[in-house]
């Protein structure tokens, strides 16, 4: 039923498994905050991946401690470079995001997004 590689893998399967959880919660849900939430839920599971996949059991940071240069005894900081640029991003998207469901509930007063649309159409008539 499982693949071989699936318990060696286990980080990069609940990644998807935790991405596939946000991508419901952003398909299936009305409300705009939990839209929000499946957004960044599904934010941190590509964190997980990425950060998975950088990292090599038995290495360390590539901090040169000891006069250790050896390429074999760093792991790549490429992945830890794009998560963290990737968490910036995301919280600046969450805030923008976060500041239009304010602005839309003070016109409108719901969250739900159906509402919201039809609501904004009987004001443009």
């Amino acid at each position: 039923m499982f693949g071989p590689n699936l318990f060696t893998n286990y980080y990069e399967a609940v990644s998807m498994i935790i991405f596939a959880i946000g991508f419901t919660t952003l398909m299936l849900h009305k409300n705009m905050i939990k839209k929000i939430m499946g957004f960044n839920i599904m934010d941190t599971a590509i964190y997980l991946f990425l950060a998975s996949k950088g990292y090599i059991a038995g290495r360390v940071a590539p901090i040169i401690a000891n006069g250790d240069q050896s390429v074999e005894s760093y792991i790549n900081p490429i992945p830890a470079g794009l998560v963290l640029t990737g968490i910036v991003v995301s919280v600046s998207v969450t805030a923008l995001m976060l500041a239009l469901t304010v602005r839309l509930y003070t016109q409108f007063h719901t969250l739900n997004i159906d509402e919201i649309s039809t609501l904004s159409k009987g004001e443009m008539i």
